[in-house]
């Protein structure tokens, strides 16, 4: 029975090492990597933001098309590596997570719906009439542990705090 106990406090304990790391890490990879690719797709393409400002909330609903698509395109691509390196990674997560609401409100959110079983039906990836907020929603949800937790210590922000709190 000891030798079941001391097995499991050693499996614990490196579990815990490993813990405060690897989650963050492959945390970051995801989200990093699914932001700079939809800033990519934002940069290789065409500014369809006139057709669904209207939806945005204020003040990204008065904002000039232009002016939102570049920020929209530039938060994306540069906080994704950012996110990825974990280089302040709460910023990045604050801004990435505001992004978010307002693509859900402005694009994923169905136009209409008047139950919460049609609003439900949105929740998928594709639109198929009832609006697409599952990824983005998913997204919003992973951005969480980043901004409350930090990048973890896999990361330049780490790297950093650690600097600083020598000195």
């Amino acid at each position: 029975m000891k030798a079941l106990i001391d097995f499991t406090d050693r499996t614990h304990r490196t579990l815990d090492r490993i813990g405060s790391w690897l989650p963050q890490l492959a945390l970051r990879a995801i989200v990093g990597w699914e932001f700079f690719e939809s800033g990519l797709a934002k940069l290789q393409g065409e500014n369809w933001f006139s057709a669904v400002q209207e939806n945005f909330p204020f003040p990204f609903s008065v904002m000039p098309v232009e002016i939102s698509w570049f920020l929209a395109t530039w938060s994306e691509l540069v906080g994704g590596v950012a996110i990825w390196l974990g280089l302040a990674t709460r910023f990045w997560s604050t801004s990435l997570l505001i992004l978010t609401v307002v693509a859900i409100a402005g694009v994923h959110w169905p136009a209409e719906w008047n139950s919460l079983s049609e609003l439900l039906r949105g929740y998928a990836i594709t639109d198929k009439g009832f609006g697409n907020y599952k990824l983005p929603l998913i997204l919003l949800v992973m951005l969480l542990p980043l901004l409350f937790g930090g990048a973890g210590r896999a990361s330049i922000d780490h790297l950093i705090r650690l600097r600083y709190a020598r000195d």
